[in-house]
C-alpha cells in the first residue's frame, strides 16, 4: 500500500524533526545566560576525560555543526506551515486528529508508554502532518472515482480491530508470580519489576512493553492475553496468566475499540495519499518556502 507506506515515513520524519527540534532547543535554554555569568556558563565543563575537559561552548559549537542546519529549517518548515495554513484558511479538526492517531497506533504499532505519556505532542505532531500534506498537494487533481478505487481495494487497512497496548512480566514459576503480584500490591513499578524480573529479554528492557495487540495480531502474543485484556480496566493489571510452563502478567495501558471507517471518514486521507503519490519526487517543503519568501543564516535552501 504505497500511499499508505508514504504517509508514515513523511509522519515518521515529522515527528523524529520535532525530537530533535525540542532535544536541541532545551539544550540551547541551557546556555542562554545573562551578561554577567554568560562567559562562566559557556566554560562549564559538561564532561571529563582523565585531565581533558570538553566545555559546554565546545559542546554546543558541535551541536550546531552537527544538527544547527536541520533543526533551523525544521523550524522554518513549522513557522512556514503554520502561515500558509492560516493563507489558506486550512484546519485540521480534533476527529481527524483522534482518528488518525488511532490508525497509527493499530497499524504501525509504534506508541509505547512514552508514546501515551506525551499524547498531546503526537497529537500536534499529526496536525502539523496533515497541514503539510495539504499544503504540498492543495494543487493536484484527483478523481472521485480514483478515491473510491482505492478505497474499495484497500478496505482492509480501515478497519481497524479492537486492541489492547500491553506489557507483561514473564516468569517461570508459580512462587515467582506470586510475589511479582504481591510486590505490584504494594506499589511496585510493573515497568520496573518487568525490567528486572521477565525472562522475555526482547521486551523487558522496554519495561515489558507489547505495543497494541488483538486477536488477530501477528506477533505472536498468546490469545490468552487478549481474553484477559477484555476484563481489564486501563491501569489494572491481570492475575496469573499460565501459558505453556510458564507464567505471566499482563497490565492494560490503553484499549481501542475497533471500527469500520466509511469512505466518507477518510476521503480526505486517501486524497491526499494519492496526490502525494503523482508527486512522487516533488515532495518537498521548498515551493513553501519560496511562496511565503525565507531567508536564513545558511543563504539558499537547496
Amino acid at each position: 500500500m504505497k500511499g499508505k507506506t508514504l504517509w508514515g515515513i513523511i509522519f515518521g520524519l515529522v515527528v523524529t524533526n520535532c525530537l530533535t527540534i525540542a532535544l536541541l532547543l532545551n539544550n540551547g535554554k541551557t546556555s542562554i545566560a545573562t551578561s554577567s555569568n554568560e562567559a562562566a556558563t559557556q566554560s562549564e565543563t559538561v564532561a571529563q576525560i582523565g585531565d581533558e575537559v570538553i566545555n559546554r561552548q565546545e559542546w554546543l559549537a558541535e551541536l550546531e555543526n552537527r544538527f544547527g542546519k536541520t533543526t533551523l529549517e525544521n523550524m522554518i518548515n513549522k513557522k512556514v506551515v503554520e502561515e500558509l495554513a492560516k493563507k489558506y484558511d486550512i484546519e485540521v479538526p480534533e476527529k481527524v486528529i483522534d482518528r488518525e492517531l488511532m490508525m497509527f497506533k493499530a497499524t504501525y504499532n509504534a506508541f509505547g508508554e512514552e508514546g501515551i505519556q506525551e499524547e498531546e505532542n503526537w497529537r500536534e505532531q499529526i496536525r502539523y502532518s496533515i497541514l503539510l500534506e495539504e499544503l504540498l498537494t492543495k494543487d493536484v487533481d484527483v478523481s472521485e472515482e480514483e478515491m473510491r478505487q482505492y478505497f474499495d481495494a484497500n478496505k482492509q487497512y480501515y478497519q481497524i480491530d479492537t486492541s489492547y497496548h500491553l506489557s507483561h512480566i514473564v516468569v517461570k514459576t508459580k512462587e515467582e508470580v506470586s510475589q511479582i503480584l504481591k510486590e505490584l500490591d504494594e506499589g511496585s513499578s510493573f515497568e520496573a519489576l518487568a525490567a528486572e524480573r521477565s525472562i522475555d529479554e526482547i521486551t523487558a528492557a522496554n519495561g515489558g512493553d507489547l505495543g497494541y495487540v488483538s486477536e488477530n495480531s501477528n506477533n505472536y502474543t498468546p490469545k490468552k492475553y487478549v481474553e484477559e485484556a477484555g476484563k481489564l480496566k486501563k491501569g489494572e493489571w491481570s492475575n496469573a496468566i499460565q501459558i505453556d510452563d510458564q507464567y505471566a502478567i499482563i497490565l492494560l495501558h490503553e484499549k481501542l475499540d475497533g471500527v469500520a471507517y466509511r469512505y466518507e471518514d477518510v476521503r480526505d486521507q486517501i486524497r491526499r495519499q494519492l496526490a502525494l503519490e503523482q508527486m512522487e519526487g516533488n515532495v518537498t517543503t521548498k515551493k513553501l518556502w519560496e511562496e511565503i519568501g525565507v531567508t536564513w543564516f545558511y543563504g539558499n535552501q537547496d
